[in-house]
């Protein structure tokens, strides 16, 4: 009994290794904040291994993880925590702004420019454009994860496409 749980913690183990990074990313470009990221991801490996006898291998364990990231991100995003959070950062922001123009003018890259044009958009464009792009999934994928239609998603790519175009000067 206890060398099966200790297997099970190996194997799991191995799958937080492996996908860690991803689901970092795909939280962070929810959250926009670190720590929030991190807690946010602690907790989807939490309810992943809680729930690892219950996963039926329908889809990758990849994209599982990724769908409970995705929720969880969208539920703390929903949360009082989350809103008191941002006005706070708000506040702060405000205040180093005025007295680091410096820094801003010197970090003004062309990269940095359109990640953060892209955390910019709306979430539903955000995510499609951050599942695709930096994380690789088509479009069947990313259907499946955020439970819409493929349709749906070719719409929002496009969508997302066309407010970058706009927005940045290529």
């Amino acid at each position: 009994m206890e060398q099966d749980r200790s297997e099970n913690l190996n194997e799991f183990n191995k799958i937080v290794e492996t996908y860690v990074n991803d689901i970092r990313k795909i939280v962070f470009s929810y959250v926009k904040n670190y720590h929030s990221m991190e807690d946010i991801t602690q907790e989807v490996f939490i309810s992943a291994y809680k729930n690892l006898e219950n996963f039926r291998g329908e889809s990758s364990i990849r994209t599982w993880l990724l769908k409970i990231a995705v929720n969880k991100s969208k539920d703390y995003l929903k949360s009082w925590h989350y809103r008191k959070v941002q006005l706070t950062n708000w506040i702060i922001k405000d205040e180093l702004v005025k007295k680091d123009v410096e820094g801003i003018t010197i970090s003004n890259f062309r990269d940095k420019e359109l990640a953060n044009l892209i955390m910019q958009l709306p979430v539903k464009y955000r995510e499609v454009i951050i599942l695709y792009y930096y994380q690789g999934l088509d479009t069947n994928e990313i259907s499946s994860l955020l439970n819409l239609s493929v349709n749906t998603v070719k719409t929002r790519l496009i969508r997302s496409r066309d407010l970058v175009k706009r927005r940045f000067d290529f």
